[in-house]
């Protein structure tokens, strides 16, 4: 009867430490750091990766705020810059920052979103009304609209940011970068709290 009862709490201990493993990240497969800690004065603890010419990310885009809301922190935005149609969206997202001074509000990135992601039949004239309207019904100037010197501090935000991009070696997006080391496989998770777990975990290491 005792050796039952050994048994059955061993059992019983068994079943609690892997369910304490499991709710552990596991590099690899939640996570796995950068081959190089991005330095950089405005890189945030926690910052989404991600491309406006990208479905998935527009989604992402979607339950940012639930997620900024569980971490009890902002999210941060890095345009990643990783070919050059990456490099082109990169151009207006910055532009909207630069402007805004920080993170573009959901309204505004959706508006971004939209405006890069036009079918394919849409016209240069087309893209480029919708793009200008984005900026423009919100007091701000569009890039097309550029002058030298504004646009002399757009390449250079530009030209930062696809050293950083460089640098991650990240090629597929979104994800979200941890403390400049650590990068979040979001693939290896199936709901936005499993994303915020995993961010709170790399926040304390």
């Amino acid at each position: 009867m005792k050796f039952k009862t050994l048994l059955i709490s061993l059992a019983f201990i068994s079943f609690l430490s892997a369910c304490n493993e499991t709710s552990i990240p596991v590099e690899g497969q939640q996570y796995q750091q950068l081959p190089t800690t991005l330095n950089s004065e405005k890189f945030d603890p926690v910052t989404e990766v991600f491309s406006l010419g990208c479905g998935h990310c527009k989604k992402m885009e979607a339950i940012l705020p639930e997620l900024e809301k569980s971490l009890g922190q902002d999210i941060a935005k890095m345009h990643i810059v990783f070919n050059q149609s990456a490099q082109i969206a990169a151009m207006f997202y910055y532009a909207a920052e630069m402007q805004t001074g920080g993170v573009p509000d959901h309204a505004f990135m959706n508006d971004l979103f939209d405006a890069i992601q036009m079918p394919q039949d849409s016209t240069i004239e087309q893209k480029k009304a919708v793009m200008g309207k984005a900026f423009e019904s919100r007091g701000l100037i569009s890039p097309f609209n550029y002058d030298d010197q504004q646009t002399e501090l757009l390449l250079k935000r530009v030209d930062e940011i696809a050293l950083l991009s460089e640098q991650s070696k990240i090629n597929a997006v979104p994800t979200f970068i941890v403390k400049g080391k650590y990068q979040v496989i979001t693939a290896g998770h199936g709901k936005t709290e499993e994303i915020a777990e995993t961010i709170k975990y790399l926040l304390t290491k």
